[in-house]
């Protein structure tokens, strides 16, 4: 008799035991999945030099392992001046696996000429159109046209700014205000910084390149000023030791982790802690477009991921 009721005291603790538990909330115990740091994205200008044609770029970055691309308006112009449409071409980027973050154009947005200006806002306006339809959010906004002659008045540029800003509004593709390190405006951060915050717009973002710092001679120690959500998409490339910011040209940027360029202390600064930030590749280095476009591609995403490895 006395067996039998511990039994029964040590059953009931134990259901006891087993309804309190399943009364408590459950615990994920695995761990969370750690966050990106970085997407890797290719900018077709490191495989234009073997003229593949717009789907080729495509098929060539996504079979190279990208699932981030920049594509040059351009290349989607002559695709859609010969035949092709953008409902097909969207359905490629997404049969591909890929999506397209940014576009590379070259309209006259900030140019003192009214004419001129007007014609570039009016491309431009037509090229957010049709990024729209390919779901890119994105397009840059350098200072094409303005390269040549010092003295553009920052304050009208920041106006102008503002203004495709407001074409963004409209069309839902934000322009990103390009530094070219070469440029005789635009061509240093406090410049573009400048325009960026003047505009007075809060889509306003900035897009920076390792080369064009470099060769516009801005100092690093000014990177922390951006203030990370200024930056969605940064364009990673490397130089030579032997490259100057007088003498070096476009066609000179290399692999990343091939150079000098301090590409480390460049992320550390400008990645964010609450999402990724978008690393694009983007050279125009000759000896590459004489080489199997598969290969640089499969390469430059390697190289890229070697140079963020503990970032």
């Amino acid at each position: 008799m006395a067996d039998s009721l511990l039994n029964r005291r040590n059953s009931l603790k134990a259901l006891g035991a087993a309804v309190g538990l399943s009364l408590l909330p459950e615990v994920n115990l695995a761990k969370p999945a750690p966050k990106l740091a970085f997407t890797y994205c290719l900018n077709m200008s490191t495989i234009r030099g073997q003229n593949l044609g717009f789907v080729k770029e495509l098929e060539t970055a996504s079979k190279a392992g990208f699932r981030s691309v920049e594509i040059w308006m351009n290349s989607l112009e002559t695709y859609l001046s010969g035949g092709g449409t953008i409902a097909d071409a969207r359905k490629r980027i997404g049969d591909l696996g890929l999506k397209i973050e940014n576009a590379i154009g070259f309209a006259n947005w900030i140019v003192d000429d009214d004419a001129a200006r007007q014609k570039g806002l009016d491309l431009l306006k037509r090229e957010m159109e049709l990024l729209a339809q390919l779901g890119c959010k994105r397009t840059a906004a350098p200072p094409a046209g303005a390269t040549n002659t010092p003295g553009l008045d920052l304050k009208k540029a920041a106006e102008r700014y503002r203004k495709i800003l407001e074409l963004g509004d409209q069309t839902g593709v934000v322009p990103q205000l390009e530094l070219w390190g070469f440029s005789k405006n635009l061509s240093r951060l406090s410049e573009v910084l400048y325009v960026a915050t003047e505009s007075g717009h809060p889509s306003a973002r900035l897009l920076l390149d390792v080369y064009h710092l470099y060769k516009g001679g801005t100092s690093l120690d000014s990177l922390h000023l951006v203030g990370k959500p200024g930056i969605e998409i940064f364009h990673v490339n490397d130089y030579s030791a032997s490259s100057s910011p007088a003498t070096i040209t476009d066609a000179d940027r290399i692999y990343t982790g091939e150079g000098v360029a301090p590409i480390g202390r460049i992320l550390q600064a400008l990645r964010q802690p609450d999402k990724p930030l978008i690393i694009s590749f983007e050279v125009f280095n000759k000896g590459y477009y004489t080489q199997d476009a598969l290969l640089v591609a499969q390469t430059a995403l390697a190289k890229m991921k070697a140079a963020t490895k503990g970032v």
